[in-house]
């Protein structure tokens, strides 16, 4: 019992003891987890009363442990995947999958869930008991309840299989990312590209044993400024066939895996009664239906498509004056900052200096202290899985204990791209108590130099603001079940509390915060601040057809009613057709490393950043109309929606805050996008 992973926490506020846990303590300590579990569960199969407590919390708590390893592996996984942590993926994965189905197939134990169900009118349960019944009773149908031994004997192969891809298919993705790298010797052939991003590469290529040149990698705080901002298009061109390209081909492919997905996942839902996988998974979202969300999707296409074309035409047209050539893909990225700042005189580089981290960071908790009365202070004393990590306790206007966040925002080979929230522990009853949780907020943000801090681009901002609306939404969490806590609510809802925040970020009063140049302390100047605001609007036509082609992609992948044994490269591209304008490139593919839907939760709801930009702009004008730090409002929002979590059907959550249902039309004015009040 000397495993740290198994022994309860003594320091400060119950953190995790990142410096013992060694990879060798997961597998010993999931298989005395899984144990303990599954003998709680059968103190609940003996069980002869049956009530909530006795029956449906018993069962919710039977694993308190196992969650609690689980939740730190994948988060591990994710963020610092060592060669050892990688090793035992698989087996921790099957193992940890293969309770699951255990659980989910027992028929005894579903009998005692199904007898709470049965009698549910008698019970005289709250409503986050009824919430937490009904998530269960269907969790379990869901999931096998119902079959018979032969078909529960298949969901259980197909659910490992699904569990074994899904880890294959993220693990290809960072390792193609981590293994491509692009050395240039000379300096003059990265004309355009900013100073700090020449020095960041520098320091790549010698931290990565080159004597002298610069290195770029397909991390994004390194692969995306130089798309935007490198001149020389052959490097450009070079760099991008590398990205889109990432787990097409060679040691890394995933098209096989996706079309062993694709099936199992067909397969499955069919096994459990469902026309195919969207009706199984739109069951549970509030569009509830397929056509309502191809619906949505059409509509936006209808409105977005011919703001999109003209956009395309200006961008074709400087295309031609810089390269007397048609425009391409490689060239979308710079071709777009050089008219943004022909426009708009105005590029994204301009404000990096006012966007130090530290200082962002500092802004953004100011930020939340006027709206919620939440105040964050470091905590170095407790322990952390690597040196990048820094620790906040959370309290509220009343220095009452939120929760733990930890923050790791430097790209690093060990962590996968991209950004996500994450826990390590969940709010809700644990361990015989409501625990508070510990959160995590993980980016992949432009690094320090030895000559000056992290200073971040426009978009890296609006990217913390949304995770920390994630982490919010965590750490707000006021319910009484774990099962029902924070973000566990319905997908297509789970977005608004992060992308709420980004409005923030374009609000001079905001930003007024924290936006001082590193060096001499001045305000990003009003004429700035207005080419802010413009600078939301530029190319929304384009960047609306993209979002809406990957939610499109995403449907059409999981509407197949039969085995898919095409040509992933040949699908894509067919699905595509109508949404992406630019000419066609061949080899490159994005559904190979699409891993929000085959390595994420998105499949059949990818759609859910377009649906929850309606209910984001919606609620913020309310903001608007009151001030963006009107505390009555920001209550309010907390009070019906970021402590409630999933304890109520999100529709009800939201006219709870709102008093109405959300109205598309604010979205449309956000977007500048001219659209008529007709969805």
């Amino acid at each position: 019992m000397t495993n740290p992973l198994l022994l309860d926490s003594d320091l400060a506020f119950e953190a995790i003891d990142f410096s013992r846990i060694e990879v060798e303590h997961f597998l010993p300590a999931l298989d005395i987890a899984i144990k303990e579990a599954k003998n709680n569960l059968d103190k609940i199969k003996q069980q002869n009363e049956i009530s909530f407590d006795n029956i449906l919390l018993a069962e919710e708590s039977a694993a308190d442990r196992l969650d609690l390893i689980s939740s730190i592996f994948f988060a591990l996984y994710s963020s610092h995947c060592s060669d050892e942590l990688s090793e035992i993926s698989q087996e921790f994965n099957s193992r940890i999958t293969s309770y699951s189905s255990d659980v989910s197939l027992d028929a005894e134990l579903f009998d005692k869930i199904n007898q709470l169900y049965q009698q549910k009118e008698q019970l005289d349960l709250t409503q986050e008991q009824s919430q937490v019944l009904e998530k269960t009773f269907k969790s379990y149908t869901r999931n096998g309840a119902l079959l018979n031994d032969e078909d529960k004997q298949t969901l259980r192969e197909i659910d490992q299989q699904l569990a074994r891809l899904s880890l294959e298919f993220s693990e290809n993705i960072r390792k193609a990312t981590n293994d491509y790298h692009l050395h240039v010797e000379d300096a003059d052939q990265l004309a355009g590209l900013p100073e700090n991003n020449i020095k960041q590469a520098a320091q790549v290529a010698k931290e990565n044993g080159y004597d002298s040149g610069y290195l770029f990698t397909l991390d994004f705080p390194s692969y995306y400024p130089f798309m935007q901002y490198c001149s020389n298009r052959k490097l450009r061109k070079t760099l991008w066939q590398a990205y889109s390209t990432r787990a097409v081909a060679g040691e890394y492919d995933n098209q096989k895996n996706i079309l062993e997905i694709i099936n199992l996942r067909q397969q499955r839902a069919k096994l459990l009664g469902y026309k195919d996988y969207q009706d199984y998974v739109l069951e549970q979202r509030m569009a509830q239906t397929p056509k309502r969300v191809n619906d949505f999707i059409h509509q936006l296409y209808e409105k977005a498509l011919p703001k999109a074309q003209q956009e395309l035409k200006q961008l074709q047209q400087l295309n031609q004056q810089i390269y007397q050539d048609d425009i391409k893909k490689y060239d979308a990225a710079f071709i777009s900052e050089k008219l943004k700042k022909q426009l708009l005189n105005f590029d994204d580089e301009s404000l990096r200096p006012y966007f130090q981290l530290n200082n962002v960071i500092n802004g953004l908790f100011q930020t939340l202290n006027k709206l919620y009365g939440i105040k964050f202070t470091e905590m170095p004393e407790i322990p952390v899985y690597h040196q990048d990590v820094r620790v906040f306790k959370v309290t509220d206007a009343k220095d009452n204990y939120l929760g733990l966040l930890y923050s790791d925002f430097f790209p690093r080979a060990e962590k996968r791209p991209g950004a996500w929230m994450t826990t390590f522990r969940n709010q809700g009853y644990q361990f015989n108590e409501i625990k508070r949780p510990f959160v995590s907020i993980v980016c992949n943000f432009t690094k320090p130099t030895d000559e000056q801090p992290s200073l971040l681009s426009l978009n890296e901002v609006l990217t913390l603001f949304h995770e920390m609306g994630h982490a919010l939404h965590a750490l707000l969490s006021k319910v009484s079940y774990k099962s029902i806590a924070g973000t566990r609510v319905y997908w297509d809802f789970v977005e608004l509390p992060s992308q709420i925040m980004e409005n923030w970020v374009v609000e001079k009063e905001c930003l007024d915060l924290f936006a001082r140049h590193y060096k001499t302390g001045e305000s990003i100047p009003q004429k700035w601040l207005d080419k802010l605001i413009e600078n939301r609007q530029f190319l929304q036509g384009l960047a609306t057809l993209r979002q809406l082609s990957l939610a499109n992609l995403d449907m059409q992948w999981h509407k197949l009613n039969q085995q898919f044994n095409g040509d992933v490269i040949a699908f894509e591209k067919t699905v595509m057709k109508g949404y992406d304008l630019y000419p066609e490139e061949s080899g490159t593919n994005m559904s190979c490393s699409f891993s929000h839907i085959f390595a994420g939760g998105y499949a059949c709801g990818y759609y859910s950043y377009k649906w929850a930009e309606v209910l984001d702009a919606d609620a913020f004008a309310l903001f608007k109309k009151s001030g963006i730090f009107d505390t009555s409002t920001a209550n309010k929002f907390r009070q019906s929606i970021l402590e409630k979590g999933g304890s109520e059907d999100p529709m009800q959550l939201y006219i709870g805050f709102k008093g109405s249902e959300p109205d598309i039309q604010a979205l449309l004015d956000k977007a500048g996008l001219n659209y008529t009040r007709d969805i």
